[in-house]
Order: structure tokens, then C-alpha cells, then sequence
């Protein structure tokens, strides 16, 4: 990267602080956006993204080399000011990256690997839409919009080439896994709520995400399942109406918190022939029990408490801390991917992309040019020859001398518009498409001249 400027991270996370720390910058309180803030308050950074969930807080910053230390001690203030906590309280729990390892620890936090649970994949979407905050408040630049879209790409290439995000690792959703594989499709399947604790809420939702249509909700207050009801657009019911709830069921969530069984062996007997001996099954989440593990002995019934989804959960764990060995693998040649593209942000390796791409192109629509004037004698040939190396080298001239001028004052964003506009970056096979693009749009064109030639002839 260049010398004179640097990446530096600075956050805290469920490792490194509690999480009364962690609620005081969250910002989530705050009626104006952190980077906001920023912008208006500290004036010695270039670029910004600032991401927040219950189990982090970060900044990113892009400065230059020489402010760092202001940068630091108007950064440190800012945090006091907003956390009502001191610096020195704070800084124990905080983690300072730069360059190589800032960018490192992002791959690893767009990827799962630094989350609580291991490829949980709802913190890319956290950060996706932390880059659009970046983005709003124009905090966001040549560097964080690279940076943050390699993210996303390197989640996704981890995703496809790892097994990170494989199993379930949570007790609702090993919940909702285990009646896909007993059922198969949840489609056109009605799913049963008995309570309403958190955990089985978030159960109901995977299934009704999976496909299930219809909702039940039996609550010992009814007032709370009307309230679910209308949420999931479903049914309440009473307590006292279970059994006759049970026959439409085909899945049962139970976690009531009762002190005794909800759900009896018994009572499930006495509606299997209404059922028509329809397959039932029930997962028990409560702790104490809701359902009398008796149910399980009763023909096609089948029932699951809290110990069987967690032996699922910590088996799909040990799985996913294997696949994240080979997850950090692709995320180092990333990274170094990362750093080869801002070394090329320097002055040298753009001027010399540009002149060979130039080149590449004097070459190619010279040989076309040529093939098509096959009576041309060497001395002709070479006319042209020195004719196109010209201009190319007049036209170059400009940027190159824009670059060259520009260098000090601007640094690696005067290189970064060139680079942009003269497409430095793209693949070969970025290259062929838009060749391919500018030759069907010469097909177009003269296809349009042929039919403006005809109809001004028949017009004559």
C-alpha cells in the first residue's frame, strides 16, 4: 500500500468485552449515525465503515500514515464522549489492527469465522448493510469499497467451497432440520405452538420460512396467542382445547415453562385414530419437560427434547470448526490478493499497465486493419505501423502526465481514476466480453445503416 497511508481497525466483541460495554457503542440509541458524527468531529481520516451487532462493534478507518497518532487521540476522546467511559476503561477491551491483519480480521467477520457461532450467516447481511451507512454518508472510497466488496465475495467463495455454513447450530433451527428429514417437505404442513417462549418462536419461523402454511397457537393466556396469531396470521386456541388441536397438527413446538407435563401419552393416544395415524412430530424445548417421554413409544409419533437437538447442534459445530481451517486458507490468498491490488495503486505499475494495454490494443486493431488491406507493400505496412505507435503514445502522453503531476497531491486516488477509466483491473475475461460487446455493437451499426441506406432508396 502506500506509504503514506494505512488501514487501521479498531473494535471490541464478545471475546474482548461485556457486554455492558458493548450497548454503551452500540450508537444503537443514538438519534444521528456514528459516521455522521465522525465526519463533523474528526476531520484526519479519509475513508470510514462503522459496524455494530449484539456481539461487536467496529470501526475501519483509511488515514494517512502521519496523522495516526492525532487520528488516535481524537479518536479516543470521541469514544469517551459517546461511552461515558473513560479511555483507559476502554482500551483494554479494545483490538487495533492495520493493513494485512485489518483486512484479515474483515474476510474472517464477513465469513463467520470470528462470530459466536462459527458461519452464522446473518453477520455478512450486518455488514452489507453497515457498507450501505458508509455508502450514505460518503465515508465510503476508492480503498472501503474494494475492501468491503471483496468481503462479500470472499464470504460467498468460502460458502461454495466449504461446508462453514453446514448443520444446525442453533436449538430452533436443528429443530426445524430435524422435521425436513423425518417429514421431507414441510410444504402444505401445519405447525403447532404450545407456549410462547423465544426459542420456539424462533422454531415456528424456520418452519413457516421452510414452507409450512397453516399456524396454530394453544397458549395458557389466550390474549398472547391472539397476539402471535395475528402476527403468523393463524389460529388461537386455549390450553384446555389441546387434544382437539392436536388431531390438525402435523409438527408440535411445545414451551410452555409448566411445572408439570402439557402434553401426556395418554392424551396423544386418545386422537391418533382421529389422526388417522398421520405422522406426529413433537419437540419438546421446555426445561422441565412439557411432553412425557412416553409419546415417543406410540405408533408413528415422533418426539425430540432439548438434550436430543443440542447432541445435533455440538455434532454440526465440531463439523464447522473443521471446515474453518480450510476456510482461513482461502481467506490468506485473498488477503494477499488484496495487497498485490494496492500495490498496484502505486504511480510505476499503472503508468506501465496503461502503456501495455495500449500496446495490446495498437496490436490487435492494427492486425484486423491489416488483414483487410491485403495489396499493401512492407514499406506501406510499416507507415502505419509507426503511424498507430504515434498516436498511442501522443494519446498517453495526457494521463501519463496527469499521474506524474498529480502523484504528490493527490496520491493513489489520482492512479485510481486512471485506472477506472482506462479498465486496469479487468480479467481477460472482463476483456473479451467488452471486446465482444464493441464487436456486436459494429454488427448493429451496420445492420442500421443498411436498413436507413434502403429506405431512403425505396423513398427515392
Amino acid at each position: 500500500m502506500f506509504p503514506e497511508y494505512i488501514i487501521i481497525l479498531i473494535g471490541l466483541n464478545h471475546k474482548t468485552a461485556p457486554v455492558e460495554i458493548r450497548e454503551k457503542l452500540s450508537f444503537k440509541t443514538s438519534l444521528s449515525h456514528p459516521l455522521e458524527k465522525l465526519k463533523s468531529q474528526i476531520p484526519s481520516f479519509k475513508e470510514a465503515f462503522f459496524l455494530s451487532t449484539c456481539n461487536r462493534v467496529e470501526f475501519c478507518f483509511i488515514l494517512e500514515r502521519f496523522k495516526k497518532e492525532e487520528f488516535l487521540r481524537d479518536f479516543s476522546s470521541f469514544l469517551e464522549k459517546e461511552s461515558s467511559f473513560k479511555w483507559k476503561e476502554l482500551k483494554p477491551h479494545l483490538y487495533f489492527l492495520e493493513n494485512e491483519e485489518a483486512v484479515k480480521h474483515l474476510f474472517e467477520v464477513a465469513c463467520g469465522l470470528d462470530s459466536l457461532v462459527i458461519g452464522e450467516p446473518q453477520i455478512l447481511g450486518q455488514v452489507k448493510d453497515a457498507y450501505k451507512d458508509a455508502l450514505k454518508y460518503r465515508t465510503s472510497g476508492l480503498v472501503l469499497n474494494r475492501l468491503l466488496h471483496r468481503c462479500f465475495f470472499v464470504a460467498k467463495r468460502v460458502r461454495t467451497e466449504t461446508g462453514i455454513g453446514g448443520g444446525a447450530v442453533s436449538i430452533s433451527y436443528a429443530a426445524y432440520e430435524l422435521a425436513k428429514k423425518i417429514l421431507g417437505s414441510l410444504k402444505n404442513k401445519t405447525v403447532l405452538l404450545v407456549g410462547a417462549g423465544e426459542m420456539a418462536e424462533l422454531a415456528f419461523m424456520h418452519f413457516i420460512s421452510g414452507g409450512a402454511n397453516k399456524v396454530l397457537i394453544a397458549n395458557r393466556t389466550l390474549s398472547k396467542a391472539v397476539e402471535l396469531a395475528e402476527k403468523f396470521k393463524g389460529e388461537a386456541y386455549s390450553l384446555e382445547e389441546l387434544p382437539n388441536v392436536l388431531i390438525k397438527a402435523d409438527i408440535v413446538i411445545s414451551s410452555t415453562g409448566a411445572p408439570s407435563f402439557v402434553i401426556t401419552k395418554d392424551m396423544v393416544a386418545s386422537i391418533l385414530k382421529a389422526r388417522r395415524f398421520k405422522p406426529l412430530f413433537i419437540i419438546d424445548i421446555a426445561v422441565p419437560r412439557d411432553v412425557e417421554p412416553e409419546v415417543n413409544k406410540l405408533e408413528n409419533v415422533f418426539l425430540y427434547d432439548i438434550d436430543d437437538l443440542k447432541e445435533v447442534v455440538e455434532e454440526n459445530l465440531k463439523e464447522r470448526q473443521k471446515e474453518a481451517f480450510r476456510a482461513k486458507i482461502i481467506i490468506e490468498e485473498e488477503v494477499l490478493k488484496f495487497q498485490k491490488w494496492l500495490k498496484e495503486l502505486d504511480y510505476h505499475p499503472t503508468v506501465r499497465a496503461l502503456s501495455e494495454k495500449a500496446e495490446r490494443l495498437r496490436q490487435k486493431e492494427l492486425s484486423k486493419t491489416l488483414k483487410k488491406l491485403k495489396n499493401l507493400s512492407e514499406e506501406e505496412k510499416e507507415a502505419i505501423e509507426i503511424l498507430t505507435k504515434s498516436l498511442v503514445q501522443k494519446m498517453l502522453y495526457f494521463p501519463i502526465n496527469f499521474i506524474k503531476k498529480s502523484y504528490h497531491e493527490e496520491g493513489r486516488y489520482a492512479v485510481s481514476l486512471i485506472r477506472q477509466i482506462y479498465n486496469l483491473d479487468e480479467t481477460e475475461e472482463d476483456t473479451t466480453e467488452i471486446e465482444e460487446s464493441v464487436e456486436k455493437k459494429k454488427i448493429l451499426s451496420k445492420k442500421e445503416n443498411k436498413k436507413e441506406n434502403s429506405k431512403k432508396m425505396i423513398i427515392q
